[in-house]
């Protein structure tokens, strides 16, 4: 790759299975520990939850001013499941600005995208393509695995009412999570092959970080070697593929 950092890291789970924590602990590390360790460089993160909060938010100031809501019913459902996909467009759009105002924003910068599917609106099978292909071409993916209990159960713990707009704070109910994210298709989606995904294309490497023993809540040093473990297969896939 001629840099010893990932361009793009794409962090994938279940809902509270890890991501924002391995984002936080990123962030925390010494700037030169991060490249050494991780490959990783200056972070800058593109994360569809804030995207989707603000449409809820408009939502509920719609409601009040007892306007039709554009988004989501009243339950926080959405009214159109394509509005998944334009969550994930936004996403390659918010990238291609970066792009465009800072011509050579790679030499610092790895940019994390971040977000969730459940079979019940597409699955990763329908959100991938959604990508642009300047993102996949320099893409590799983290895809952090548990199982739905434990989903729920960290889903549960981080909830804080005061903040429901907090990336590391916010959670679903349990019914909510239930519908929308028992189901995942990682599995499926990734079967053809063990180190590469096919999207549009274009080959992007993927590893699978194993949280279902949680070590991203404590942001210690099990988090630490095991994120340098994955990350480091990543790096020699993502090197090799170039």
């Amino acid at each position: 790759m001629g840099k010893s950092t990932f361009p793009i890291l794409i962090l994938v789970a279940r809902p509270a299975a890890g991501k924002s924590e391995i984002i936080d602990y990123l962030q925390r590390t010494d700037p030169e520990t991060r490249r050494a360790r991780f490959h990783v460089g200056e972070l800058d993160v593109i994360d569809d939850f804030p995207m989707l909060w603000a449409w809820f938010e408009e939502d509920d100031i719609l409601s009040r001013m007892g306007r039709p809501r554009l988004h989501s019913d009243e339950n926080g459902y959405f009214k159109y499941p394509y509005l998944w996909h334009v969550l994930i467009e936004r996403i390659s759009l918010e990238y291609s600005k970066r792009l465009r105002d800072y011509p050579d924003y790679h030499d610092q910068v790895t940019t994390i995208i971040e977000f969730s599917r459940g079979v019940e609106h597409g699955g990763y099978r329908e959100a991938f393509p959604h990508l642009s292909t300047e993102i996949l071409r320099q893409a590799a993916i983290v895809y952090v695995n548990v199982s739905f209990a434990e989903s729920l159960r960290k889903n549960r713990r981080r909830f804080n009412p005061d903040r429901p707009d907090s990336i590391l704070e916010h959670a679903l109910s349990d019914q909510k999570l239930e519908r929308l994210y028992r189901e995942d298709d990682w599995e499926r989606f990734s079967a053809a092959d063990p180190q590469f995904v096919t999207v549009k294309g274009i080959r992007v490497p993927y590893v699978v970080f194993e949280n279902e023993d949680d070590v991203t809540t404590a942001r210690g040093e099990a988090l630490g070697k095991r994120l340098e473990k994955v990350l480091g297969r990543l790096w020699l896939l993502k090197s090799a593929s170039v």
